[in-house]
């Protein structure tokens, strides 16, 4: 083996390396939004259902302790649509206020 050899090897090697990097850091940018996405999901759909039971307020505050921010709440009768932020994502959920009924 001439020393031409090792050189291009070692090139191999480090464009290997330097793929594996881009690859790794990209699942794991990919897993992050993954997770972002769920999380806010979870806080909109908590919100939402706060902010139907009880007040704004109560629906803001349920979306903090999820790690979220309410970007928007919109109220119409007894449905509500709230919007909030985790990270990079944004999530939108409904709730709806029923009152029980006691059938006969």
């Amino acid at each position: 083996m001439n020393t031409g050899d090792r050189g291009q090897a070692a090139l191999g090697a480090l464009l290997w390396i330097v793929l594996m990097a881009g690859l790794l850091i990209g699942l794991g940018r990919l897993g992050e939004r993954v997770v972002d996405d769920a999380r806010a999901q979870t806080a909109a759909d908590a919100a939402a259902l706060s902010g139907a039971a009880a007040t704004d307020q109560a629906a803001r505050d349920t979306a903090d302790r999820n790690g979220a921010e309410l970007l928007s709440i919109q109220r119409e009768g007894a449905d509500v649509q709230v919007v909030v932020e985790v990270g990079s994502a944004t999530a939108v959920a409904r709730a709806r206020l029923e009152t029980l009924r006691r059938r006969p």
